[in-house]
């Protein structure tokens, strides 16, 4: 079976090109500390704003520090943030979509009340408002962003559940005793695991754009520490001098969220039986 969703994948140019970009962004976060030619963090005023070239690919900022190396260690942060807050997030909605959909009821109305409440609240703008009273760090960016993803993921969830509740094997393991814990992990997690990979997929790209937000802002990754939304909040200063500061960031951020996206569109399709039928 997986040797058959990988062929799919590898026939769908767009989700092989998200593939690819993926595997490069994940090797280049994970090899940073062998590749990066420059401590992130390093000063060196005398080598302030100089523009790409043989010493410094990307070239420098404001205080000296190569962009280069600074993007290889951002990317550590923007990826980490965007696969462990939608973590949070695949926990969260999965559990609620399932308890939902298999109970019903007034559990159900509950839940999806409590969904309705949180998807009232503008997303990026209920996240500024619970990082404002917390200090800004890495993770409590990772743990405010997971615990405002999951509303969507839990209806999807939830649509599943409904529809794999009244077939004849879920019926069975009910008539025979089988425990609702049993259930929940044998018969309804896997018959749903086709969308939460699809929406944790997608998911990551949006994590990393509203991290980039937060940064951007002052609100995410404190400094010294790089992420690429600090570095665009220092490049918009420099627009004019200094364009590398603000392009390559963006280029990254850019990069990242397609390479995902067209992932997530892939496995979609190679998941989907409808479309593959």
């Amino acid at each position: 079976m997986l040797k058959i969703y990988w062929q799919r994948i590898r026939h769908n140019k767009l989700a092989a090109a998200g593939l690819v970009i993926i595997t490069v962004l994940t090797l280049a976060a994970l090899l940073s500390s062998f590749v990066a030619p420059y401590d992130p963090v390093g000063q060196n005023i005398s080598a302030r704003l100089q523009g790409p070239g043989a010493a410094h690919y990307l070239g420098t900022d404001d205080l000296g520090r190569d962009v280069f190396s600074r993007m290889l260690y951002g990317s550590r942060i923007s990826l980490s943030i965007g696969i462990i807050a939608v973590g949070i997030a695949v926990l969260i909605g999965t559990a609620i979509g399932i308890i939902s959909g298999y109970f019903g009821g007034k559990i159900d109305s509950l839940l999806m009340r409590l969904v309705d409440i949180v998807l009232c609240f503008p997303t990026f703008f209920l996240i500024l408002l619970v990082i404002a009273f917390l200090e800004p760090s890495i993770y409590n960016v990772m743990i405010v962003i997971g615990l405002t993803s999951w509303p969507g993921l839990a209806r999807l969830v939830r649509a599943q559940v409904l529809t794999i509740r009244t077939r004849e094997f879920v019926q069975a393991a009910e008539l025979i005793g089988t425990s609702r814990l049993k259930i929940f992990f044998i018969h309804l997690l896997p018959n749903t695991i086709s969308p939460i990979i699809v929406s944790a997929t997608l998911g990551v790209g949006d994590a990393i754009l509203t991290e980039s937000g937060l940064s951007f802002l002052g609100l995410g990754v404190q400094p010294p520490m790089p992420s690429w939304g600090q570095m665009l909040t220092l490049g918009k200063d420099y627009i004019h001098m200094a364009w590398w500061l603000s392009l390559f960031p963006g280029l990254a951020i850019l990069a990242t969220v397609l390479g995902f996206n067209l992932l997530g569109e892939g496995l979609r399709d190679a998941l989907d039986p409808r479309i593959n039928d």
